[in-house]
């Protein structure tokens, strides 16, 4: 991918240079007791109720209410290639800005640039605190993605996807689901939570960013080279629910699948990078047997 050169998005935050400390809550401790003696053990049972509701809808970090977590600026010195792989990140999300304002233009909507926010190891985030071991992640709570940048390491490594249109993928991905959040898809599938068929909502929202993410690249193709849609849809194989099981679990279960096998991955991105329009990516109109 010929990036090198190119405009760079000013909507990157680096937060190296942050880290997160865990003390002691004594907040926490303070509503436990108080709770126990206004209401007794009723009381404690209701409190874990309510605190396991505001977990599962994400308006609690349980970490944070048991950790006391606070950010603290300290020393960062970035590495040549970690460097590099800063203004690619700002390179590629700049891409993603001018591709989807674009596009949303097309179809009489405004588009509202997302954030992203480079870490390392653990941060806090509107949606709990996020850990570098989960991989990159978009928060709908403050339209902000988060990564660190050793999971290209592991991309490379663990799942044997090298190269750098590979870790373009990953951003765009990321970006289709900030693109999910303003047309209300991320919203339908969490109005499913708690419902029986959750996680084939969470496919079929999995599907449709790698759908997005075709997109981005359909749009971006006069700066590939050669081998980069393969680059693509090989991170794509190797990141599938089927894939990540074998390899980890030595079996599959497609009821736990959240994400979609390695073939819808590569599937719908191809269909992405076909068609580069938003609205022929809808992927919760179609039957979830013929995803």
């Amino acid at each position: 991918m010929r990036w090198q050169g190119r405009r760079t998005s000013t909507n990157v935050e680096d937060a190296r240079g942050r880290r997160v400390t865990r003390g002691r809550s004594a907040g926490l401790g303070a509503i436990v007791n108080l709770v126990v003696r206004m209401f007794g053990v009723k009381g404690i049972m209701a409190l874990v109720v309510l605190g396991f509701l505001g977990w599962q809808f994400g308006l609690i970090d349980p970490m944070a209410l048991l950790g006391g977590s606070q950010v603290q600026q300290v020393d960062h010195q970035s590495s040549p290639e970690r460097t590099d792989q800063l203004e690619f990140v700002k390179v590629v999300l700049a891409d993603t800005e001018d591709i989807w304002s674009r596009e949303f233009a097309r179809v009489d909507r405004e588009y509202r640039k997302p954030a992203l926010v480079v870490f390392q190891e653990r941060y806090p985030t509107a949606c709990g605190m996020g850990d570098a071991r989960t991989g990159p992640f978009y928060c709908p709570a403050d339209q902000k993605i988060y990564i660190d940048l050793g999971f290209y390491d592991a991309l490379a490594r663990q799942f044997q996807a090298p190269g750098d249109f590979a870790q373009a993928y990953v951003i765009a991905h990321e970006t289709g689901h900030h693109v999910q959040e303003l047309l209300g898809f991320s919203a339908r599938v969490r109005e499913r939570r708690g419902q029986a068929d959750y996680k084939q909502y969470s496919v079929r929202l999995e599907l449709q960013a790698d759908f997005l993410a075709g997109v981005w690249a359909h749009h971006n193709r006069r700066y590939l080279d050669h081998g980069d849609i393969e680059e693509a849809l090989r991170a794509a194989n190797q990141i599938g629910d089927d894939a990540i099981q074998q390899r980890t679990q030595g079996r599959v279960n497609p009821h736990a699948f959240t994400h979609g096998t390695s073939e819808q991955r590569m599937r719908w991105f191809k269909r992405g990078l076909e068609s580069g329009r938003i609205e022929e990516g809808d992927t919760f109109r179609i039957p979830y047997e013929s995803l």
